[in-house]
């Protein structure tokens, strides 16, 4: 999808009138207009359309709009937006999505999540960009609204680690989670959301009752699976493009106090495959995960299953927990921990990553979902094309889920029963990297995955996608978000980012 590129005239224009303050944007010129402007007629007497009254901020100084300079991902260059709403209310973006509308800007959340000051957009290549547009924080809406027997109602800016705390106080969980607990729920649940838990609830968006949201149009909504289904379907998973997630009901479920978790090392993919397929049909473990692991002398891969068994009180037998699979007792690490401790198991990855500098590097992500059938003919693919280096002190996560328990139509799976994540997660060594050559590896590998029936995850870093390639990932779903899309952004100024229409 097209977008109102600025010209860097246009950019430093509109940052210079930020000096005093703004008031509206002025249409003639393209810039943000000031109460002075606006009062001479800068422009044209009639050109200046005033900023709504707002109960938060509309930020437009070169200071505040930095920090919204870059994603997580740190791929895109100059995507640094024209201004920057901090919401009051779920009102101002009611507000600011019509002002949007009127004056042809575009307009995306920005989840800003993560921890302390280190906040950013989690998205990898772009995609919650609006250079030229207005980019919403949704750190500004980050409440809490209630806990109850069976559901959370939340903001869109609260993070999974706040509703985890926030609903263990009143005895819940949520159930599936992703393994980064620091994400908004807004901008999670708009791409999917997986974890460890995927083989026994879904994605995140499987445990979503109703949202509200505040569509293209302007229009403040309630949508559920009975209630405007076609919205609901189109905004979860859907990759922001009808609407402004504002509020969400969450499943939530009795915790988990304990959990035994064991790592079975595999040095062959057709033994893990087996083993991996065999624990997710028998439905043994509340977590199931996998690795694709470097040898510890280098010289080839090897693959990790990660599972995990919750219990309350008496901890359970752990041979019949292992019982069948490949003799593997002999290498397994087998560790008994809190729930919580492993729920929060990557902060202290995050810590590493941020203290020996490589939080800030480029990171070229490649998530896929494959079919099972296939998946074997990729890892051998992925494996020759890989190497350490590609890597950094990343991780590529493998593991299967039965494709039914992901029922939100826009999370588009392959076409198998079972489906196995690829997330190629690359934490590249400071220095020179060859970024450019890492974007070029993931194309290639889509491009093989695909061809062997394979769908990608919303988050990553693929080079080149074209409306056609979106066209073939949605299939027939492609003409459902499109009517979606019409109905209810008409307009076309949501999330330009995606670039899913030409």
């Amino acid at each position: 999808m097209s977008t109102n590129t600025p010209s860097r005239r246009r950019v430093l224009g509109g940052m210079a009138a930020t000096a005093a303050t703004v008031v509206g944007w002025n249409v003639a010129t393209q810039t943000w207009a000031t109460a002075a402007e606006a009062g001479r007629g800068h422009g044209g007497g009639g050109s200046v359309s005033p900023v709504p009254a707002l109960d938060g901020t509309l930020k437009t100084s070169a200071a505040d709009l930095v920090q919204f300079s870059k994603d997580f991902g740190n791929l895109v260059p100059d995507i640094t937006p024209w201004a920057v709403l901090v919401p009051g209310s779920v009102n101002d973006i009611v507000k600011m999505v019509n002002f949007a509308r009127a004056n042809n800007l575009k307009i995306a959340a920005n989840g800003r999540s993560g921890t302390g000051d280190d906040l950013e957009s989690h998205s990898n290549y772009g995609q919650a960009a609006v250079p030229g547009g207005i980019s919403i924080d949704s750190r500004g809406l980050s409440k809490v609204v209630s806990i109850g027997a069976n559901t959370a109602v939340v903001e869109a800016g609260v993070t999974w680690h706040q509703l985890t705390e926030a609903a263990l106080a009143k005895g819940k969980m949520p159930p599936a989670m992703p393994d980064y607990m620091h994400l908004s729920i807004g901008g999670t649940i708009s791409v999917g959301g997986i974890g460890g838990t995927v083989g026994k609830y879904g994605l995140a968006v499987d445990t979503i009752e109703s949202i509200n949201i505040v569509t293209g149009a302007g229009q403040l909504l309630t949508a559920s699976p009975s209630v405007r289904p076609d919205l609901f379907n189109a905004a979860l998973a859907g990759g922001g493009q009808v609407g402004i997630i504002v509020r969400a009901t969450v499943r939530i479920v009795p915790p988990k106090e304990r959990v035994v978790v064991f790592n079975l090392v595999y040095n062959d993919v057709a033994t893990y495959l087996a083993d991996a397929e065999k624990v997710l049909a028998e439905g043994r473990f509340e977590v199931q995960a996998g690795e694709l692991q470097r040898k510890p002398d280098d010289s080839g891969w090897r693959y990790k299953m990660e599972l995990g068994a919750t219990y309350t009180g008496t901890a359970p037998a752990r041979e019949p927990l292992i019982a069948g699979l490949r003799d593997v007792r002999s290498e397994a690490v087998i560790d008994d921990m809190a729930f919580l401790d492993y729920v929060y198991r990557f902060d202290a990855y995050v810590e590493y990553y941020k203290e020996a500098d490589y939080w800030d590097q480029p990171k070229p992500w490649l998530s896929l979902f494959l079919p099972a059938s296939k998946v074997k003919q990729f890892l051998q693919i992925a494996e020759a094309d890989l190497t350490a280096n590609d890597l950094g002190v990343g991780f590529v996560l493998t593991y299967p889920y039965r494709t039914s328990k992901l029922r939100r139509p826009m999370a588009v799976q392959p076409n198998d029963s079972v489906g196995y994540l690829f997330d190629l997660l690359r934490f590249p060594h400071p220095g020179e990297p060859d970024i450019a050559g890492m974007l070029e590896q993931n194309r290639r590998l889509y491009d093989k995955a695909v061809a062997l029936g394979a769908k990608r995850y919303l988050v990553g870093a693929i080079p080149r996608m074209t409306p056609a390639d979106w066209k073939r990932h949605f299939g027939n779903r492609y003409s459902d978000l499109c009517n979606a899309k019409r109905r209810y952004d008409p307009a076309g100024i949501l999330t330009p980012g995606q670039g899913f229409f030409a």
